[in-house]
């Protein structure tokens, strides 16, 4: 799947292999030597080192919702809501460069959510807009983050810094409960934000079709009320991500609600729910396992791997 989408505009369409090695060399000089190594673990192959790079990749799309409990734990919650035909479906743990890293895998080296062993956890959501630039795919930058940053503050230097390819929004949160949203788009500088929420759009709606069929300003408005509205517990606050309207079951669209995570940074653990299911993983407790999912709108079995 991920060799017929990164082909799709033609190979010649996507930067060489020195030019992903250049750019996450300027760019990311920190984990240059862990991308090697991991191009050398796949076969050390042309096309699968410039895959691995993430560096300029082809356009995609996805819906998702994530916001910060408001209570005094740090409490990151989200919802990833996407097609179940190109989700890796695993939960990675890794020890990479001496940095502990916990997370939903995305092309192998990327992550679409994950925490590190010092307490800082990320999630991603997408931005609604169509622009698409020079830049890496966002589940990088979140690898890189959490290869090499404890705290928000590190979080958002680089989140100002590393180019983005298409829109993207990324919410953060360290152990002190210290949080931002960046708001990121290849055409104009990352907006920073103290938001507790994000769903598919930035600072406004600027793709209204999108936001009509993923329901992006309701989901928002809904999240807001419940963080002004309704004091409520951890337990109640995550409960509302696996029902509408932020629950979605629009899998056969390609944005169908693939999982729930709970990320507790002070504890170092993380929640995967399902309706009725709850999968906890932490750094002190990570078995390897599996868990099989039925789809409720496609009624096609899903494998995640942990």
């Amino acid at each position: 799947a991920y060799a017929k989408w990164w082909a799709r505009d033609g190979l010649s369409g996507r930067p060489t292999y020195l030019e992903c090695k250049r750019a996450i060399s300027k760019h990311m000089p920190e984990i240059a030597d862990l991308y090697e190594t991991l191009c050398s673990l796949v076969g050390g192959g042309d096309i699968e080192a410039r895959f691995l790079s993430f560096y300029c990749p082809p356009r995609y799309l996805a819906a998702c919702s994530q916001a910060v409990w408001p209570g005094d734990a740090p409490l990151l919650v989200r919802n990833y809501d996407y097609d179940p035909k190109a989700f890796d479906a695993i939960v990675l743990k890794t020890q990479w460069n001496g940095r502990g890293v916990i997370g939903t895998s995305d092309g192998l080296f990327g992550l679409v959510d994950g925490m590190n062993d010092a307490g800082l956890a990320l999630s991603l959501t997408f931005g609604g807009r169509r622009d698409v630039g020079d830049g890496f795919g966002v589940p990088l930058i979140l690898r890189y983050i959490l290869q090499t940053c404890t705290t928000v503050d590190e979080a958002e230097a680089i989140l100002r810094r590393v180019p983005c390819h298409m829109s993207y929004n990324v919410t953060a949160i360290d152990a002190g409960r210290r949080f931002l949203t960046a708001y990121l788009a290849p055409d104009r500088p990352a907006i920073i934000t103290h938001s507790a929420v994000a769903t598919n759009h930035q600072e406004r709606v600027e793709w209204s079709s999108h936001a009509r069929f993923t329901a992006t300003v309701e989901r928002e408005r809904f999240l807001l009320q419940r963080l002004t509205l309704h004091p409520e517990t951890q337990e109640r606050f995550i409960g509302a991500f696996l029902k509408p309207p932020l629950y979605s079951t629009a899998f056969s669209s390609g944005f169908g609600t693939l999982y729930t995570a709970a990320y507790r940074p002070d504890e170092r653990s993380l929640e995967l729910r399902w309706p009725g299911r709850t999968w906890k993983k932490s750094f002190a407790d990570f078995e390897t396992d599996h868990i099989n999912l039925v789809l409720p709108a496609t009624a096609v079995p899903g494998h995640v791997a942990i």
